[in-house]
């Protein structure tokens, strides 16, 4: 028998293995299970995200009226009017959600390394403070601080008796002896409503930093400022870029803080499309300011991650 023909029978006992045809199906199948598991997830993006998206774009370039009706004619002026009539709420947007977020940073910063290196056994309840906020009505938060800078209230009073609003009202951002209807209120209300966004992902990176890093650094005659510059902030980047997206980018859109504890002076650019989607009715506009808006902060965003140079958020 030649060796091109000669088979060997095989071992005892050993059960026979699949045909090649069988292999590569299931090869296939396991293939097409991780795409079958994003079924559900792109379905939800499509439906959800990337229809209303399509509907927006094509919103934006109608004319028309609410009475005779929209039409699609491809009339992009009407972004250059929004961005040349709007362009104030723009920048007041932009920079009231950018101090927002860099008073959360700084506030929701020293909470979190408490949290994560010095909490203890306390950690869990102190997590649950955090986001204790949550269980209440967004709304509600937003008015209990109309209520707590009342101008007869004792915050109100405590900042008029140590004379800090002189200085405020020096600088532009409360009136006289009010708090409310001023940029503070409108700042205050955003740091507040947005800082647990702040400090979660702050903790979450703080928190898987190894201990030992820091023992190791003092062993090399580090000081605790040496060793939280050189070590302890530049792994916990990851959670402040995170942190400070989170934040940033829903403060900007936001408009009840800017109704309630705001004046028309205060009006962000949530607040103008709102009043274009509700009140005036003009859709094509409001749909036009939601695309400037959007392609604003994507703008921002991308500078910001790039200069950051956090590699484990792409």
């Amino acid at each position: 028998m030649s060796a091109a023909t000669a088979t060997e029978p095989p071992p005892a006992g050993a059960a026979p293995g699949p045909a090649p045809s069988g292999l590569k199906r299931a090869a296939r199948r396991r293939r097409a299970v991780p795409y079958l598991l994003l079924l559900a997830g792109v379905a939800w993006l499509l439906v959800f995200f990337v229809a209303p998206m399509v509907y927006q774009a094509s919103t934006s370039v109608q004319t028309g009226s609410l009475d005779a009706g929209f039409k699609v004619t491809w009339h992009f002026a009407t972004y250059w009017n929004a961005l040349t009539d709007y362009y104030p709420h723009f920048l007041r947007s932009l920079l009231y959600s950018g101090i927002a977020t860099v008073l959360c940073l700084a506030i929701g910063y020293p909470l979190a390394y408490t949290i994560a290196f010095r909490a203890g056994r306390w950690r869990n309840v102190v997590l649950v403070l955090v986001i204790a906020p949550f269980f209440t009505s967004f709304l509600i938060r937003t008015l209990a601080w109309e209520t707590i800078l009342a101008d007869q209230g004792p915050v109100v009073s405590f900042l008029n008796d140590i004379h800090l609003l002189d200085v405020t009202s020096w600088l532009r951002i409360t009136q006289g002896d009010r708090v409310l209807a001023t940029p503070l209120a409108v700042v205050c209300g955003l740091t507040y409503n947005f800082l647990p966004f702040m400090i979660l992902p702050l903790y979450t990176s703080l928190e898987r930093i190894d201990g030992r890093l820091h023992e190791a650094s003092g062993d090399l005659y580090a000081t605790p400022f040496t060793t939280f510059r050189k070590v302890t902030f530049p792994l916990s980047m990851p959670g402040v870029v995170a942190g400070t997206l989170l934040t940033f980018i829903p403060a900007s859109g936001d408009y009840i803080n800017a109704e309630l504890l705001g004046s028309t002076n205060q009006q962000m650019i949530g607040n103008v499309i709102e009043s274009q989607f509700l009140r005036v009715l003009d859709y094509p506009t409001a749909a036009a300011l939601s695309f400037i808006l959007m392609a604003a902060i994507l703008a921002v965003v991308t500078v910001y991650i790039r200069r950051s140079g956090t590699e484990e958020l792409v």
